[in-house]
């Protein structure tokens, strides 16, 4: 016969899920509290990897991991927000490189004082020693990532 498994009271992968979906949802209040209220699921992804350096639609889609398409489509609708602009790359005068406008910046800058406000606050609920914990597991877990192709929201 056959033993059934039983399962801990929530799965580990749904206590990682949960815990990434409750950050998510803060910093989307968060944003939204302070003017981006107009966000879409890509936004974040988008805008980090252009501020690393300006990118092509073909670069950003092999970043992201989608096709050049449906790339096209986030840019043009970020674009028509006012998040990113298209310059043309003055190497290749057919291709256009994306820069984060203004708001894009302030976005930007928004979400990293996010971020850190939230360790921040992690460090005093749990403990610094319980935060460096979790960190250095995390970030063996995800061995190191910082790939959007890895993440699916900011």
């Amino acid at each position: 016969m056959t033993r059934v498994y039983t399962a801990p009271v929530t799965d580990f992968g749904i206590l990682l899920g949960l815990a990434y979906q409750r950050f998510v949802d803060e910093l989307r209040a968060h944003l939204a509290g302070n003017g981006f209220t107009d966000l879409g699921r890509s936004d974040g992804y988008v805008i980090r990897i252009v501020s690393r350096s300006p990118v092509t639609i073909n670069e950003l889609a092999v970043a992201m991991g989608v096709t050049k398409q449906a790339a096209a489509q986030v840019v043009a609708d970020m674009d028509a927000r006012g998040y990113l602009r298209r310059v043309p790359d003055p190497d290749d005068r057919r291709a256009q490189r994306l820069h984060l406008t203004d708001r894009g910046t302030q976005l930007l800058n928004r979400a990293r004082r996010f971020h850190a406000t939230y360790e921040r606050e992690a460090a005093r609920h749990l403990g610094q020693d319980r935060l460096q914990t979790t960190r250095a597991v995390l970030t063996e877990l995800s061995d190191g990532a910082d790939n959007p192709r890895q993440l699916r929201a900011w």
